[in-house]
């Protein structure tokens, strides 16, 4: 499931994230001792871990230190050590009451101790007259463990307090809900996972306008959304995954979000598809076009919807359809020159990509992958080009300099597939390859399940080979 969140750290506004796992952040009893005063209150000492994330930043940007990823992990790291540090501070005094429960178990859930932050927060939900707000807050971090640690039935239960009790926030429900959302699915429990899905969806909608920012509010949307469509899908529940891309695409028009509009039309018609009503979805796609214009205010965004939708308009109408076969093939190396139909009863990946072409090369190490992994369960890749009178850019003097380029390029990146080299580009406009790269996969009946242009799509492509390898 893909994760678009920025949690910051729960109703702290400290830029840290959630722990990731049950385990317990044990530390030496060195890396624990401080040289600050012992007389810091536990809300100082909170603040004090809570702040470090953001207090480095603005020190980093003062400074003119360039920020890069071992930077941020190192300084989250820090983080999470002075979390540890002063949860011991407090764990070392015998007066802790009320509140001073809630600050240990939140700096044990910087520090990524879960034992330890669920521990504490249930003893300041214990503690007579908590903090409202406060409990609200403890409340959904016990929740998300047990999520994780799979305890439903205390998840559920301490959910149910949460709703019962003033004040609720939408934000806040949205994290409980979508993490057992996700926790049921993980056990195959679809049931459950869909009515908690449907609710995080609910909740974000409903806390769009108090998200961190824009950017983060419209990932959580299609976090969510997609989600509840998945979870239908998986469970085979056909009409309710239609109508949750449908509430998606509401919801896209709506919050005037292009991106989200796009993807939930473009799901729609391919889920149409692939449930074997290819008519319902072309004429999905031609209604789309029109009612865009109805949809969104500005003709910028009218515009934007009718291109992206446009540029796959011949993936749509060859998905579901027997696989063109490839013509004008001049070279076939290094085998020799086959037909698409020969290869029925394989999985056959088609990545048409070109030297000149930065981005396709950013596909090798998962066409590298995927050959030495699933070439023995009968999947085919074939490197499909043409002839561009070119070699990584440069210009050749005739096709057979071209060809000894490609060989010579073929050993250099270990591509250990077939390359089929066209003498013009007949093949791109049959398959619509007209953005490299674009990845078209054919099942083991000859019919085209995927096709898709760009990169950054890998992992879903792998999931498409197993489904249709695993397909007999």
């Amino acid at each position: 499931m893909r994760k678009f969140f920025i949690f910051t750290i729960l109703f702290c506004a400290a830029s840290v994230g959630f722990a990731q796992s049950g385990r317990t952040n044990a530390q030496n009893s060195d890396e624990l001792t401080t040289e600050k005063p012992s007389t810091l209150s536990a809300e100082q000492l909170f603040n004090e871990a809570s702040s470090y994330y953001r207090t480095k930043l603005t020190e980093f940007q003062t400074k003119k230190i360039p920020y890069n990823e071992k930077l941020r992990l190192q300084t989250a790291q820090e983080q999470r050590q002075l979390a540890a540090k002063n949860a011991a501070i407090l764990l070392a005094r015998n007066n802790l009451t009320g509140e001073d429960f809630y600050f240990l178990g939140m700096l044990h859930w910087i520090a990524e101790n879960s034992d330890g932050t669920t521990e504490a927060l249930k003893k300041f939900i214990a503690a007579e007259n908590p903090n409202a707000e406060k409990l609200q807050a403890a409340r959904t971090v016990v929740v998300i463990i047990a999520a994780r640690k799979k305890n439903f039935d205390e998840a559920e239960k301490v959910l149910n307090d949460y709703l019962n009790t003033n004040p609720t926030k939408a934000r806040e429900r949205a994290r409980m809900e979508s993490e057992l959302a996700a926790n049921y699915r993980a056990e195959k429990n679809l049931v459950k996972a869909a009515a908690h899905a449907e609710e995080a969806f609910r909740a974000v909608k409903a806390g769009f306008q108090t998200a961190v920012s824009r950017a983060i509010g419209i990932s959580e949307l299609i976090e969510n959304g997609m989600t509840v469509f998945e979870i239908y899908r998986d469970d085979e529940k056909i009409e309710k995954a239609e109508k949750a891309l449908e509430d998606l695409q509401k919801t896209g028009a709506f919050v005037e979000a292009t991106n989200i509009y796009y993807l939930a039309v473009n799901e729609r018609i391919k889920y149409l598809v692939e449930t074997g009503r290819k008519p319902a979805a072309m004429q999905f796609y031609k209604e789309t076009l029109q009612n865009a214009t109805k949809d969104f205010k500005m003709k910028a965004w009218q515009d934007e919807i009718v291109r992206r939708l446009k540029s796959r308009e011949k993936h749509y109408e060859i998905l579901g359809l027997p696989a063109p076969e490839l013509v004008g093939v001049d070279r076939w190396f290094p085998g020799e020159a086959k037909k698409l139909a020969d290869l029925r009863g394989k999985v056959v990946l088609l990545d048409f990509w070109a030297t000149w072409c930065g981005p396709c090369y950013a596909a090798f190490p998962s066409l590298i992958d995927w050959t030495e992994r699933f070439e023995k369960d009968g999947l085919v890749i074939l490197g499909v080009t043409r002839y561009y009178g070119t070699s990584a850019g440069e210009g050749v003097k005739d096709d057979a300099t071209e060809i000894e380029f490609l060989l010579k390029f073929k050993k250099e990146q270990n591509l250990a597939y077939d390359f089929v080299v066209g003498k013009h580009m007949d093949n791109h406009l049959a398959y619509g390859a007209l953005t490299l790269p674009t990845t078209v996969i054919i099942d083991r009946k000859g019919i085209i399940r995927y096709v898709e242009a760009g990169v950054g799509k890998e992992p879903h492509i792998q999931k498409i080979i197993e489904k249709l390898l695993a397909e007999k």
